[in-house]
């Protein structure tokens, strides 16, 4: 079903298939075997990482991605040691779970004006962030 928030793909590039069991406290892997984690809950001392924590990391890679995308289309050199810090908070409003986030971009020996322009173009190419354009606070600074 489409509808007026929804884009159609018209080519898919990629599948990631995954399969958990046990929820929060289980375990994910992926068919190719290349990915075989524990799960534990946020905040606990479980011996695994969490659904935050796999959603920063993903989001982060991709939005690096971007922000190349971004310096290749306004003539720029993205910096090798380009990094993003991405914060995924899990929370609660009225008794209801919600995410926020926070990305902060560093992009050295790059102008303020071009980096703010970078974080920009990012946001409009990174799919993660098109994802949740509109359904969660995502604050970026550039640091």
């Amino acid at each position: 079903m489409n509808n007026s928030h929804t884009t159609a793909i018209e080519k898919v590039l990629y599948t990631a298939y995954t399969r958990t069991t046990g929820g929060r406290e289980g375990n994910s892997s992926s068919n190719d075997g290349r990915l075989d984690i524990l799960l534990s809950p946020p905040g606990t001392s479980g011996p695994g990482t969490n659904p935050e924590q796999l959603f920063a990391a993903g989001w982060s890679a991709c939005y690096i991605g971007a922000l190349g995308l971004a310096a290749k289309k306004l003539g720029a050199t993205l910096p090798k040691d380009t990094l993003v810090d991405a914060e995924v908070d899990l929370g609660t409003t009225d008794g209801a779970y919600f995410l926020q986030a926070r990305l902060s971009v560093h992009l050295p020996g790059i102008a303020p004006e071009l980096a703010q322009q970078l974080v920009d173009l990012a946001h409009q190419t990174c799919p993660y962030s098109k994802a949740i354009k509109g359904n969660i606070n995502v604050t970026t600074n550039i640091i």
